[in-house]
């Protein structure tokens, strides 16, 4: 029912600490997809597809804090499941990566994993799509601003851009790809999500988004996003300090 991507990228904060984000994004030609498919913590990303079972989301997000490997959390899962053969399942941690495509997933379906071209993990996965250069196109789309397999951890300012208008690129160009083939659905949605190492006094409102029932889900998750970082600036200019001492009880929030 749709196409999604999760990454993870290590880097280094303005104090020279190393971190890691997790991000995953998903678009579909149904409504709430959000609220379905993309799961990530600081421990990881997951993306849950095809005939969807949303616990199979919500729980390996859960044993990867519990401390298993992606691999080994999201295949033990399956094992599980007796829809196994329906379902679409991918995700990466900071030391790995797993995708799975069930054999009765709907066509075309398929997935890409291409750790192997970046300093971090990322996979790919779709299903009743207008072929494999969606997929394709969505992993293309990555690794051309990723970091480089052979790069190291990178600083926020040496990244091309945030990693949400990354992935909100990365969707743009499947979609421009042929993306879900069900073009008698005009009803769609898509939805960004990503987590990261880092502690900070006040949590970015532009890194957990979605739009839930829309005919152009890019174009205004794009908008909410930039409006979201607008908002976000707007808020740190005016409450940051504030923030930092614990004084909102101070604030005129008219």
């Amino acid at each position: 029912m749709t196409f999604s991507l999760c990454v993870h990228e290590p880097y280094v904060d303005g104090d020279g600490t190393e971190h890691d984000r997790f991000g995953v994004a998903v678009a579909t030609r149904l409504v709430g997809v959000g609220t379905l498919c993309p799961f990530a913590s600081e421990h990881g990303a997951v993306a849950t597809q095809s005939l969807v079972n949303v616990e199979l989301g919500r729980r390996g997000v859960e044993y990867l804090e519990d401390g298993l490997a992606v691999a080994d959390a999201l295949e033990a899962l399956l094992n599980a499941d007796d829809g196994r053969s329906n379902r679409q399942l991918h995700g990466v941690d900071a030391d790995g990566s797993f995708a799975f495509s069930g054999e009765e997933s709907k066509p075309w379906f398929g997935h890409r994993d291409g750790s192997d071209a970046v300093d971090g993990h990322y996979t790919v996965a779709g299903n009743l799509l207008t072929g494999e250069a969606v997929v394709d196109a969505v992993a293309d789309a990555y690794e051309s601003t990723a970091p480089a397999a052979d790069a190291g951890p990178t600083t926020p300012d040496a990244d091309p851009a945030p990693l949400p208008a990354r992935l909100l690129d990365a969707l743009a160009a499947g979609h421009a790809a042929g993306g879900d083939k069900r073009t008698d659905l005009t009803v769609q949605s898509a939805a960004l999500l990503v987590e990261d190492t880092e502690e900070r006094p006040f949590d970015r409102g532009y890194t957990d988004l979605r739009v839930d029932a829309t005919e152009t889900p890019i174009e205004d998750l794009r908008e909410t996003y930039d409006l979201a970082v607008q908002g976000h600036h707007d808020a740190m200019a005016r409450y940051e300090d504030v923030y930092e001492e614990d004084l909102m009880d101070d604030v005129n929030n008219e």
